[in-house]
């Protein structure tokens, strides 16, 4: 159930085998290695050094490891670049090539780097896909990482051409479509397209919307083909790909996951959280600044459990402070075994954390590991020797699988037309959904999260965040799946060519809950007006719509002005402004009792969640906190009185 990230090419030879020992004494049984070897597998053009890794391999194995192997695509080696420069991405905010000297150096639309990258994963796969240490197989790493899904390249214009005439056919077609008649943007035919860069100003959405999905094509092609390849020659083996935060692939995490045997996450609870949170200054962040926030880690890992409907890995583990953010805070003590648990009660079948020693050179030196560059152990050490011991009380967790009641439908195209068009700088479709997640989960609720081609039927409670773009086919799963519906702004706004819907919002949703939007205002985040659920006074923010509202409608809530600000039709409710959390959990709450879904009463710092048979409880807070609990719960870990940074678990 645990595992490590270890580079065996960064420590004497002499080192391997005590570290073996070491970590099999830890309690890891999974090792990953190899992701960004190319060089050392290759130091020349198909001269290969395979005794060093061989031998890595060997020495782990015979200390009782099991070992997860890696393509080393994320970082072509410098020979590869000065053969074929064109591997190299384009910026495309400046036009200029992305050097050499990082990771991550390379052109999705590359055909050079495509045949490269199959072919160093072929030889591997080749070597070691039948080897009896190796179980399993890791793709790339962090795929489209650093604004990486996106290039300006030669290559890319010329792909985005062939891809434009597929799916449009005819550019009389094309330019009906994006509407380019606007602005007089119309093509003769598709050798006259460009790449929608490097403007004067914001170009055609309907043609950054293609450009994006076909981007997002460009990724998932690359990595199916690697698929293919590892499972041609590794039968038996998983695959699976360590995702970053879905919002930063800039990719379709639905497809690119589709061949895996399950996905993976890296979770970084404070880096991603100082990245997160930054614009909403110190009162929010600082309870947080060494813990995380309560629903930041779970939200990534229901997440990733929904991009295949299995569990999943955690692939990187942060166990101490990190070196990429913003600023970069120490984990409280206590908050990797906590993380540790989270992720198992999420769905994680094994934590993995990165790295075993933190490195003494290059980029990532700053970086902890489990042991100091002086061989020590660092601080986590004691807590995953704890959690070890724990785990053993919970012998049967991985046998109980995780299936909520609610669900969250999620895609990447909801983002994109969101970032394409903005309208207003306050309006973020991520926060607007991490926020409705955080409300739910505030309330004790379990969220699955669901892509809009999935069968909703089972669930009671489906909230749409917000889904510009909605096709009839997601329709009649909702009208097909007896759940409790509820979707919000933005929803249904747009076509699947970026324009606005001839009916006016929510378009095809009005088969659901009958209401027009009739206009669309934002308003500045430190401008907050009065929202009313009866009496009750909350706060409208960012994003507010104008409702339209036939009397076979109910108003749920309205604005300051007595304008309906929500409204429920039967089963169905439509929610037209961003709102503050308040709100959120009060309208959740009425909600979920129609949909008869549970909702537990939880101190403020106090999250639940439920594997199967399982409840556990964590406490984010320093302060020891006392929670309600059946009285017939079997304790297998704690007590309803949480010590600070705590963790229990009932039966």
């Amino acid at each position: 159930m645990l595992g490590i990230c270890y580079y065996p090419e960064h420590w004497p030879e002499s080192m391997w085998a005590q570290d073996a020992a070491e970590m099999y004494g830890l309690g890891i049984r999974y090792v990953r290695i190899a992701e960004f070897a190319w060089s050392r597998l290759e130091p020349s053009p198909g001269q290969y050094r395979f005794d060093w890794l061989d031998r890595a391999i060997s020495t782990l194995a015979d200390a009782g490891l099991k070992v997860v192997m890696c393509t080393p695509t994320a970082t072509p080696p410098k020979w590869l670049i000065d053969l074929y420069p064109s591997i190299l991405p384009v910026d495309i905010k400046t036009g200029h090539s992305r050097g050499f000297g990082s990771r991550r150096h390379y052109d999705f639309s590359s055909p050079d780097y495509f045949r490269e990258a199959m072919r160093i994963s072929t030889v591997l796969a080749e070597r070691y896909g039948e080897h009896p240490a190796v179980v399993g197989w890791q793709t790339d790493n962090e795929l489209a990482c650093h604004d990486t899904t996106h290039s300006g390249s030669e290559a890319a214009l010329t792909a985005f051409r062939a891809w434009c005439q597929q799916h449009y056919s005819d550019i009389d077609a094309l330019n009906s479509a994006w509407g380019n008649v606007f602005w007089s943007m119309e093509y003769r035919h598709f050798g006259e397209i460009e790449l929608p860069i490097l403007a004067v100003t914001e170009t055609n959405p309907a043609h950054q919307l293609a450009y994006r999905r076909f981007s997002s094509d460009q990724v998932v092609h690359f990595h199916d083909e690697m698929v293919r390849i590892i499972r041609a020659h590794a039968p038996g083996r998983f695959v699976t790909h360590n995702f970053i935060p879905m919002v930063d692939t800039q990719t379709d995490n639905y497809a690119l996951a589709k061949p895996l045997d399950f996905a993976s996450f890296d979770n970084y609870p404070l880096g991603r959280s100082d990245l997160f949170f930054a614009k909403r200054g110190a009162a929010m962040f600082k309870p947080y600044m060494r813990t995380g926030h309560p629903d930041f880690s779970s939200y990534y890992f229901d997440q990733t459990r929904g991009l295949t409907g299995k569990h999943f890995w955690i692939m990187e583990q942060q166990p101490g402070p990190v070196n990429w953010a913003k600023h970069n805070p120490r984990p409280e003590p206590g908050m990797v075994r906590l993380w540790s648990w989270v992720s198992f009660a999420h769905g994680a079948d094994v934590v993995s954390y990165f790295r075993w020693r933190q490195a003494p050179f290059a980029q990532e030196q700053m970086h902890a590991g489990l042991k100091r560059i002086d061989n020590s152990k660092a601080a986590a050490w004691p807590e995953i020797e704890q959690l070890v011991r724990e785990m053993a009380l919970c012998p049967d967790l991985l046998e109980q699988q995780v299936k909520a009641t609610v669900a969250m439908v999620s895609t990447t195209e909801n983002q994109w037309v969101c970032e394409i068009e903005r309208q207003g700088d306050s309006f973020n479709q991520q926060e607007v959904e991490f926020a409705w997640y955080s409300a739910l989960r505030q309330l004790g609720v379990d969220v699955d999260f669901v892509s809009p081609e999935q069968d909703l039927t089972g669930y009671k409670l489906v909230l749409v965040p917000c889904m510009p773009v909605v096709r009839p086919e997601f329709v009649k799963r909702c009208q097909d799946s007896g759940a409790l519906l509820v979707f919000g702004p933005r929803t249904g706004s747009k076509t699947t060519e970026f324009q606005l819907v001839p009916q006016l919002a929510p378009g095809l949703l009005q088969a659901l809950v009958p209401v027009k939007v009739l206009s669309v205002e934002t308003i500045r985040p430190d401008c907050a007006e009065p929202l009313f659920i009866g009496q009750k006074q909350y706060q409208s923010q960012c994003w507010r719509e104008e409702l339209e509202v036939p009397q076979s409608c109910q108003v749920l809530a309205h604005y300051h002005d007595g304008l309906p600000a929500a409204a429920q039709h039967q089963r169905a409710v439509y929610v037209a402004t961003v709102s503050c959390d308040d709100f959120l959990k009060a309208l959740f709450a009425d909600l979920l009792k129609q949909a008869c879904v549970e909702t537990v009463v939880l101190p403020h710092d106090v999250r639940l969640a439920r594997r199967g048979g399982l409840t556990f409880l964590f406490n984010y807070s320093a302060k020891p906190s006392k929670v309600a609990a059946p009285a017939n719960a079997q304790w297998l870990l704690g007590s309803a009185t949480l010590d600070g940074y705590g963790v229990a678990i009932y039966r």
